[in-house]
């Protein structure tokens, strides 16, 4: 693993935004590809003045979004049966794809948001949305505001560690869940916000 790790990074360090797209885009088509590598080294390229944190972002996400639209339609033609089938070919393991089926059983069209903040089901997810046939535009919508703060918070992460960006590497799952944590409390904090403001102007209305 340690000498894929490196061919990895010589592509990145060799190519910049657009090997970054391209390990981005075959992450989310189910190759699987840390995204705490290839993002955390491009912070690192950031800290050295070799990216912007701009151009990482964009071209990270432009190559998360095709990659996923790619998975999404290898299970909207191929169904589950063709992935359990020729999946394996693919690196692809079974295990991967019913933790993300369970999480898209469970909660619907919303785990595309939310597990693109997970460890492992971030890369599957667009899997069991392909299988359940999801509208198109309501899958973009979900994978792009799912994926943009995941890019831009490794990417900072990797800009800030500078030097030892590799820690993302090793803590890079139990970040990814502390994160979704955070999400969900500032979510419901906001939520709570919302409720109490409607409740004050029913209550100013009725006087």
């Amino acid at each position: 693993m340690e000498s894929v790790s490196e061919i990895f990074l010589g592509f990145i360090d060799t190519w910049g935004y657009m090997a970054v797209a391209v390990l981005m885009g075959m992450e989310n088509a189910c190759i699987p590809i840390p995204s705490e590598l290839i993002l955390g080294f491009a912070g690192y390229l950031i800290f050295a003045g070799r990216m912007s944190f701009a151009g990482a972002l964009c071209f990270g996400m432009l190559g998360g979004m095709l990659g996923s639209i790619f998975a999404y339609y290898v299970g909207h033609r191929g169904g589950r049966t063709f992935v359990d089938r020729y999946g394996r070919y693919f690196f692809i393991k079974k295990s991967h794809v019913d933790m993300a089926q369970h999480w898209f059983d469970r909660y619907g069209v919303r785990a595309v948001f939310f597990s693109r903040m997970l460890p492992i089901v971030r890369t599957f997810i667009s899997l069991p949305a392909g299988f359940a046939h999801v509208d198109i535009k309501r899958f973009l919508f979900y994978t792009f505001i799912g994926s943009l703060p995941w890019t831009a918070l490794i990417l900072g992460a990797g800009m800030m560690l500078g030097e030892s960006w590799t820690l993302l590497t090793e803590i890079g799952h139990e970040a990814s869940i502390v994160f979704v944590v955070i999400c969900v409390l500032l979510g419901a904090v906001l939520y709570l916000r919302h409720c109490r403001r409607k409740k004050a102007r029913g209550d100013a209305d009725a006087e």
